[in-house]
């Protein structure tokens, strides 16, 4: 069953060694002119068949290498070689195999990704039992049991009790997670010992999991711009060919010399390596949890000169933090922040739920507010402790209180919430954005790749811009933007090509306007998502970085593997040039220079040495060969 499968997996090849049986077997009766005319036959054939692929290569005005071979097999069967030509299509074949088995090898990490899609849920029934569905079934609310060790097939909050989960498909996390009654549970999130139960949030079209999966079989299916670029070697390629063999057939008289010299200069290794190549560099940047979406894209990022960033939710984490508390005379910071928080907690305000998380990781009591009224972009009024408190902007604390509250400039970056009650100010907390803690290691890793100039293009003011920056380390500020100025700004980047990096759907626009568009797409931004070429699966701004790396190794790879096809196939040629190397011989050999230049080409899939001397840089463990990097966990969202 084995080899039937294998037949009809590669139908040229066992009909090659077929005729070469029955050729054989002809010869072994006694009938070698009956022998030469069917291999020759079968090889003018294949010969034909190749020359009408090439054709319409020319006609599309695509110049590949088809030409060299078809010469080769024509060659050699004019010249009385058949067994050379049948060794030939053998090798076009064969190649066609071992770049099948290479890319299976470079697919694996995006093969695996799609192989654990869910496919069915097990929803819960009007009669308390879990009932099988398909996954496109499921609709928002449904409650789907899910088993230790099964995927979670859709987004949903969970129930019930605390259950750990395997979130390695989606954030390169080796360690599970726990996850409380409430959490967001991802889809492609695999349950850990316990049953758990997760109320749908989404439909499994718009769960993350899903949206990975498109990502990753666009990239998958999109050609590789490589294949275009051994391309161009062909034309010197083979004009370099044609002029040794035609070289040696003049000094030597000999038109076999001219066969001899064709048949190692097929080009298999330039139609196999470079393919092999990109699918390897995708794959392995899928494994460290980064979407590249073609080809055209890993090309164009190892060439990036100027990387811009937004701010919110990229350079820093998009999360207000309690930053500083400047409590009032008489009053200390806990006290502040306990009256803060006792107003907004009865605020769905996401200021207000910073101040009352602060208080909470505290530790700190919190008192009990009454009578709260909640003033739409101003603040929150309330009965605490006997006195009537106000909490927000200055203006509103004033006007409720009468006091004044604290005078004192607002630090670039940040946000202030005034406190104070009937009897006085009570005191400020000051919020900031943070930055996250390996910005600055990601911008100096981008220097160290060849990157030349880094921006920041921000909707915020100039002074936040500036302050935010200074702390990472870029000079090229553009604050005050909206939506339409920053996809203006990418005209005006003067080193090219630009990577634009964004989270948000504000973002969408300038990613798409940009040369290359990096999406951090962690939390789910699918407009961001769908507009970049690269989307970064983890809350992680290193692995910017590690792309670009990926990318340059890829594109070196290819490159690489490309030129030591060429310099091989020279050798050979001119070896054969001079006599020394018969048909049959160089065209066996030909299957040995394809497998150097796949297994050259394989290298892609494993880190490169630069690779896994920025990981320390970044704060990630350093990468062993052919293991993903795994996020910081410092770093993680």
């Amino acid at each position: 069953m084995r080899i039937l499968e294998w037949m009809r997996r590669y139908p040229m090849v066992a009909a090659t060694l077929a005729v070469g049986a029955v050729g054989l077997i002809v010869l072994a009766a006694g009938q070698p002119v009956l022998c030469g005319w069917l291999v020759s036959a079968y090889a003018l054939t294949i010969a034909m068949w190749q020359a009408g692929h090439m054709i319409r290569d020319l006609r599309r005005g695509a110049f590949g290498l088809d030409v060299l071979a078809v010469i080769a097999i024509t060659a050699t069967v004019l010249v009385g070689d058949h067994w050379a030509a049948l060794i030939v299509v053998l090798m076009l074949s064969g190649g066609g195999a071992l770049e099948d088995y290479a890319t299976s090898r470079a697919h694996r990490e995006i093969s695996a990704l799609l192989e654990r899609a869910p496919r069915c849920a097990r929803r819960a029934s009007g009669d308390g039992t879990f009932v099988e569905v398909p996954i496109s079934e499921v609709e928002i609310g449904d409650v789907l049991l899910v088993r230790p060790g099964e995927v979670v097939p859709v987004d949903g909050t969970l129930e019930g009790e605390a259950c750990w989960f395997d979130e390695s498909s989606l954030t390169g996390e080796s360690l599970p997670v726990e996850h409380q009654p409430g959490d967001l549970v991802l889809s492609g999130t695999v349950s850990q010992q316990v049953v758990a139960l997760i109320r749908a949030e989404a439909s499994a079209k718009d769960s993350q999991y899903q949206q990975i999966i498109d990502l990753v079989q666009a990239a998958a299916e999109t050609k590789s711009p490589m294949v275009r670029l051994a391309d161009r070697y062909a034309v010197p390629f083979t004009i370099v060919s044609l002029a040794i063999a035609a070289v040696a057939w003049w000094l030597s008289g000999d038109p076999v010399r001219f066969a001899e010299v064709l048949v190692v200069a097929t080009p298999c290794p330039l139609l196999i390596a470079a393919p092999v190549a990109f699918l390897a560099g995708m794959s392995r940047a899928a494994s460290s949890g980064v979407i590249v979406k073609s080809g055209a894209v890993m090309e164009a990022l190892s060439r990036v000169r100027t990387v811009a960033f937004d701010k919110t939710g990229t350079i820093t984490r998009g999360q207000p933090i309690v930053d500083v508390i400047e409590p009032a005379p008489g009053f200390s910071a806990d006290e502040v922040l306990a009256v803060a928080a006792a107003a907004e907690t009865f605020s769905a305000h996401v200021l207000a739920t910073t101040i009352v998380n602060a208080a909470d990781e505290r530790g700190i009591s919190v008192p009990e507010a009454t009578q709260v009224e909640e003033a739409t972009a101003a603040g929150m009024t309330a009965l605490i402790l006997g006195r009537r408190t106000a909490v927000g902007k200055a203006e509103h604390v004033r006007s409720v209180t009468g006091h004044v509250p604290p005078a004192g400039d607002v630090p670039p970056g940040h946000i202030a919430i005034y406190v104070g009650t009937e009897d006085g100010p009570v005191g400020r907390v000051l919020l900031a954005d943070e930055v996250r803690s390996h910005a600055s290691a990601t911008l100096a890793a981008l220097h160290h790749l060849g990157v030349r100039s880094v921006a920041m293009l921000t909707g915020d003011t100039e002074a936040t811009g500036r302050h935010v920056a200074e702390q990472v380390g870029i000079d090229d500020v553009r604050a005050g933007l909206l939506p339409a100025d920053k996809v203006s700004c990418m005209t005006d980047l003067p080193l090219r090509p630009v990577a634009m990096v964004g989270d948000g759907v504000n973002d969408a626009p300038v990613l798409a306007a940009a040369d290359i568009g990096i999406a951090m797409g962690a939390r789910g931004a699918t407009a961001a998502s769908e507009s970049a070429d690269v989307v970064i699966m983890l809350d992680d701004l290193s692995r910017v970085a590690t792309s670009i790396a990926i990318a340059q190794r890829t594109v070196r790879v290819a490159l690489q593997a490309i030129w030591l096809g060429i310099a091989i196939s020279v050798v050979l040629m001119v070896i054969a040039a001079w006599g020394l190397l018969p048909a049959i011989v160089g065209a066996t050999l030909q299957e040995f220079v394809d497998l150097a230049a796949i297994l050259a080409a394989l290298r892609a899939v494993r880190p490169g040495a630069g690779e896994r001397a920025l990981a320390p840089q970044l704060g990630q463990p350093p990468a062993a060969q052919g293991e993903a990097v795994t996020p910081a966990l410092a770093d993680r969202g």
